[in-house]
């Protein structure tokens, strides 16, 4: 039996006030979030989220957002430091990104597995060392969460109703407790908190 505390799984997302990952434009209506997601308080998040993960596990078109957009900020000097501490996060750590329709990944230190959330995250749970981190990717922390397999959530929470998109708690989760260990306000309202699973 896999020691559930060796790793501990952590997952962070932004939802709008009514839960939404992104507005009713789709996948990429980011409308809402635009305003705060380069304030003090969201770049200070975004260090705190990767600070002790030494995986990323990422959804496929988070991943090519991701690593389309991060890599020449690890190189920019004219970058926040805070974003430039996460992109030279992203670029040098282990990075396993769920697909079915890869077999290969186009970057260093990446592979693709087409497997359930779940078992990918057994079989990481079981080796290696550090936080495993799923970052912004609803479609695998959705089914971790109904796997009760995450053990930390990063939350920012954006002062805005989007009044469509995609929920990320959806009715069907199983019950569980969460404590508050961080919590932090920014300037325009938005919050950044942090939870753990009581277990």
């Amino acid at each position: 039996m896999t020691d559930r505390t060796a790793r501990r799984v952590t997952a962070n997302l932004g939802l709008t006030l009514d839960g939404r990952y992104h507005g009713p434009g789709g996948p990429g209506d980011f409308s809402a979030f635009a305003p705060y997601v380069t304030g003090e308080v969201a770049r200070d998040h975004m260090t705190r989220i990767w600070e002790g993960a030494t995986t990323a596990l990422l959804g496929r078109v988070n991943a090519e957002g991701f690593m389309g957009y991060w890599p020449p900020v690890a190189d920019d000097g004219n970058a926040d430091p805070r974003d430039r501490g996460y992109a030279k996060w992203l670029v040098g750590a282990e990075k396993v990104v769920l697909s079915t329709t890869w077999t290969e990944a186009p970057w260093e230190r990446t592979r693709v597995v087409n497997a359930p959330a779940e078992d990918v995250v057994a079989e990481l749970k079981a080796t290696g060392a550090g936080d495993i981190l799923v970052n912004s990717s609803a479609s695998v922390i959705k089914p971790l969460l109904s796997a009760d397999l995450i053990d930390r959530l990063y939350l920012m929470v954006f002062p805005e109703i989007a009044g469509g998109g995609r929920r990320l708690f959806a009715d069907g989760l199983p019950s569980t407790k969460w404590t508050l260990i961080h919590q932090e306000t920014g300037a325009l309202g938005e919050l950044a908190m942090v939870y753990d699973r009581v277990r």
